[in-house]
C-alpha cells in the first residue's frame, strides 16, 4: 500500500514540474507563406507566428526568397527575442513557387511541406519540441507532413471547404464555371490524398476557419475542430480604424471592396441595390478584376450607372478613406473563407450586408448586420435589397450596429486576442497529451 501510493505521489509531483515547464514551451511552426506587413497567407503566417512568440518560444519554418529579406528587416527594426527563423527550399524546382498560385505552385507547396518534415524532424532532435502547428497554406485538402512527428501537432487555421451554391452558378460566365468545377476537383482530388486524412487524424487540434470546413475535416477523421478566425488586426489598427466617422446626411451610401471575381458576388450587390431603389443612394465599387466590364455593364443595363461608381484598385489608405466616406459594406461573397474586408468595416463602426456563408458568416452577427439566407439569386438578390432599404431609412440602426461591430472587433479579432486563444490552444494539447502519459504510466 505504502508503495502504490508513494508511486502516484511521484507521478503527481512530476506532473506538477512539468506543468511549470509548459507555462513557456517550444513551439515549431511551418509557414510555407509568412511576412510582416501584409494580408492574405502572408499575413496569416506572420501574425501567428509572431503572436505565439508572445508566449512561447517560437522557431518558425519558411522560405527566404519569398519574404526573408523583409522578415530580418522588420527583426533587425523590431526584435522578438523569441522568434527565431528556418529559412530552407527543395533542393530541386525551387522556383516553382515562382510560376503562378495554381498549377505548378501547389506542385512546389506539397513537395516543401515534404522537406519540411525533414528539416523539422532534425530539429525536433536538437531542440525538442513540445508542439508542432502549421499555419499557412491556410488549406485543408493538402497534408502537412509535421503530424508524423512525434509532438502534439496543431493544424490550421484551415479553410477552403466552402463552396458556391449550385443555384448561383446559372450566373457565372463559362469561364466561372469551369474555375469552378476545376477548384471544386481539386478540393476533392485533395480529400483522396491519404496523407490529408493522416494530418486531420493526428491533429490534436484543427483550427477550422468555417462551418463547411469543419465539416469537411469531421469526415476526414479529425478529432477536436475548433472553428476560429483567419483574420486579425493589431491594436493599433483597430484604434486608426476607428477613427473613421460615420457620415452624416445624404446621399446613404453602400460600398463593396475586393478584387472583382465573379464568386465575390459583387453582381449580386449591384442588383440588390438596383431593386432597392433608393432615391438619395449611391453604392461603390473599390477594386480591380476579371468581372470589371461585366459589372459596369449590368450597371447600365439595370439602370443605375449614374448612381454605381466604379473606382478601381486604389492603395489601401485610399481605399480605407472610401470605406469612412459611406455607410454600409456590401460583401455578398459566395465561399470566403476569411473575409479580412468585413472586420476592417466592422472596426470602422460599419454595418455589414453579407451571405450566410463562409468565414463573413461566422464575422458578421445579428446584433452587427444583416446575414442574408443564400437560396438561390433571385431570392438573395431581394433580402439584401430590403436590408439596404432599412439600413438606409434608419440612421439609428446603422450607428447602433457599427457600434456592436466595434465592439466584436476588439474583443475578437485583434492580435493580441487570437494570440491569447492560440496560447491555450497549445497548452491545451500538450496538457493533455502530459495526462495521457500520466495515465499511462499509472496503468502501468
Amino acid at each position: 500500500m505504502y508503495i502504490v501510493i508513494q508511486k502516484q505521489l511521484i507521478y503527481f509531483l512530476d506532473y506538477l514540474n512539468r506543468e511549470q515547464v509548459l507555462l513557456k514551451m517550444k513551439i515549431l511552426i511551418s509557414a510555407y507563406s509568412c511576412e510582416p506587413g501584409k494580408g492574405s497567407e502572408r499575413g496569416v503566417g506572420w501574425n501567428v507566428a509572431r503572436e505565439a512568440a508572445n508566449h512561447h518560444e517560437v522557431w518558425v519554418l519558411t522560405r527566404f526568397e519569398e519574404s526573408g529579406e523583409v522578415i530580418e528587416a522588420e527583426l533587425a527594426q523590431n526584435p522578438v527575442p523569441n522568434l527565431h527563423f528556418v529559412y530552407f527550399n527543395i533542393p530541386i524546382l525551387g522556383d516553382m513557387w515562382r510560376w503562378g498560385s495554381n498549377g505548378a505552385m501547389q506542385i512546389h507547396y506539397y513537395l516543401w511541406q515534404v522537406q519540411a518534415y525533414f528539416v523539422a524532424r532534425r530539429l525536433h532532435r536538437e531542440i525538442g519540441f513540445d508542439a508542432m502547428h502549421h499555419a499557412t497554406f491556410v488549406k485543408y485538402s493538402s497534408p502537412s507532413f509535421l503530424s508524423l512527428l512525434d509532438a502534439p501537432f496543431i493544424w490550421g487555421p484551415v479553410g477552403g471547404g466552402e463552396t458556391a451554391p449550385k443555384a448561383f452558378w446559372k450566373d457565372f460566365s463559362l469561364r466561372a464555371k469551369v474555375y469552378e468545377t476545376a477548384r471544386n476537383l481539386a478540393r476533392s482530388l485533395g480529400e483522396l490524398d491519404p496523407f490529408v486524412s493522416v494530418t486531420a487524424k493526428r491533429s490534436a487540434v484543427v483550427r477550422a476557419t468555417t462551418k463547411d470546413t469543419a465539416n469537411q475535416l469531421y469526415k476526414l477523421g479529425a478529432y477536436k475542430v475548433y472553428i476560429t478566425p483567419e483574420s486579425g488586426l493589431p491594436e493599433e489598427e483597430i484604434a486608426h480604424l476607428a477613427q473613421y466617422k460615420m457620415p452624416e446626411g445624404s446621399p446613404v451610401r453602400f460600398i463593396s471592396m475586393g478584387r472583382l471575381l465573379h464568386w465575390k458576388g459583387f453582381h449580386l450587390g449591384i442588383r440588390a441595390f438596383a431593386k432597392a431603389n433608393l432615391p438619395d443612394a449611391e453604392f461603390w465599387v473599390v477594386g480591380d478584376g476579371a468581372e470589371w466590364q461585366a459589372l459596369q455593364t449590368l450597371a447600365q443595363e439595370l439602370g443605375i450607372a449614374e448612381k454605381v461608381k466604379f473606382w478601381g484598385r486604389l492603395p489601401r489608405e485610399q481605399t480605407l478613406e472610401k470605406l469612412g466616406q459611406c455607410h454600409v459594406l456590401v460583401h455578398p461573397s459566395l465561399h470566403d473563407s476569411g473575409g479580412w474586408v468585413c472586420i476592417e468595416a466592422m472596426a470602422t463602426a460599419r454595418p455589414v450586408i453579407c451571405l450566410d456563408l463562409g468565414g463573413p458568416a461566422i464575422q458578421v452577427t445579428e446584433e452587427t448586420g444583416f446575414k442574408i439566407a443564400a437560396i438561390n439569386p433571385e431570392q438573395a438578390v431581394t433580402d439584401m435589397s430590403k436590408a439596404m432599404i432599412t439600413l438606409a431609412n434608419d440612421p439609428e440602426l446603422r450607428v447602433r450596429m457599427g457600434q456592436a461591430g466595434q465592439k466584436v472587433v476588439k474583443e475578437g479579432y485583434s492580435l493580441q486576442a487570437q494570440g491569447d486563444r492560440l496560447a491555450q490552444v497549445y497548452q491545451e494539447v500538450v496538457s493533455n497529451q502530459k495526462s495521457n502519459e500520466g495515465d499511462f504510466a499509472v496503468k502501468m
